[in-house]
């Protein structure tokens, strides 16, 4: 019987998480953590790259916590802890940056566009962040990353840098692959179907948030954007009826076809009214769950100090490995 394979995936604690964070990412790991060592963090030393206010951000870290477990996460499965508890993935950030060029750095896709929403305010560590989410996933040996489409440019960094490393020493680093899900790996905004659904965005109609109440949902989903074609098919001309039926089926498990077939001859209404009734059903629990975790402190705290306990452990290894191998005085 073959080793498990370790998979590690974290999320940005910059706020509420969104149906898009969700079914994207969260729901996947879910399923992930049967079968995988599964490694999932709270990235919050990635959240500071732009301007946090300290209370926002310890509140909504223990949100993502909470939802991380009321989502089906099992702490006794998957390994759940705060990236800035664990400090080697800072030690190894560094010894990485020493390992990565200025000028691949700068091609970096999502800092071109951060950048131009902080032209005044551009840190050294928005530049930089692409090199710690290396050393997030390089520390713990990942074979496998679950991203979306718009974090591949970085997964393939992380990949450069582990070969870099590896062929100027020697084997050091497992080189990660993406794992990405076929359906819905990529939940749209409901007022701009070409963009990805994000919290950030100026319009809250555009996103459901997981502490979304169902009568916002319901009154979100009714104001969808479709378009003027008339007939529900799914098609990339009609990406926002397209993102509907997508959203649907990651939910239910049900074929794009199948869910086409059964609207055959009914309207956007009714299609964004089914939506919507099916993500309140689907969040209800969550939501419920969450708010009481929220409220048990204790709780929280016990689970993600076990959590940094168990990355601890596996992320020393990797790190003292990496600082023999580059010339570092031995601690011990």
């Amino acid at each position: 019987m073959s080793e498990k394979k370790t998979i590690f995936s974290g999320i940005q604690p910059s706020g509420a998480l969104t149906l898009g964070n969700y079914l994207g990412a969260i729901k996947n790991w879910v399923e992930l953590q049967e079968d995988y060592h599964s490694i999932f963090c709270i990235v919050d030393m990635h959240a500071i790259t732009v301007p946090k206010e300290p209370k926002d951000l310890r509140h909504n870290t223990l949100e993502v916590l909470s939802n991380y477990i009321a989502s089906g996460l099992d702490p006794d499965k998957a390994t759940l802890f705060i990236q800035s508890h664990v400090s080697a993935h800072a030690e190894l950030a560094w010894v990485l940056n020493c390992f990565s060029y200025f000028g691949e750095l700068g091609r970096m896709t999502q800092f071109k566009d951060k950048s131009k929403k902080n032209e005044g305010n551009i840190t050294a560590g928005l530049f930089d962040y692409p090199v710690l989410m290396a050393a997030d996933i390089l520390l713990y040996q990942t074979d496998l990353v679950p991203v979306g489409e718009d974090q591949r440019q970085h997964l393939e960094l992380s990949r450069d840098i582990a070969q870099r490393f590896n062929n100027r020493f020697s084997p050091t680093f497992v080189v990660p692959e993406p794992y990405i899900s076929k359906i819905g790996a990529k939940v749209m905004s409901l007022q701009d179907p070409l963009s990805k659904m994000s919290k950030s965005d100026d319009n809250d109609n555009s996103y459901i948030l997981l502490n979304d109440k169902p009568d916002d949902i319901l009154r979100k989903f009714k104001r969808a954007v479709t378009d003027s074609v008339g007939v529900i098919g799914y098609n990339t001309e009609q990406p926002g009826v397209k993102n509907l039926i997508d959203i649907c089926s990651k939910i239910t498990g049900e074929s794009a076809e199948a869910i086409v077939q059964k609207f055959e001859n009914k309207g956007y209404a009714e299609l964004k009214q089914t939506t919507a009734e099916i993500v309140i059903e689907e969040l209800r629990p969550i939501r419920e769950e969450s708010e009481k975790l929220l409220k048990d402190k204790e709780y929280l705290q016990r689970i993600y100090q076990k959590g940094a306990e168990k990355a601890e452990d596996v992320g020393r290894k990797t790190l003292r490995k990496v600082y023999k191998k580059v010339g570092f005085v031995s601690r011990y």
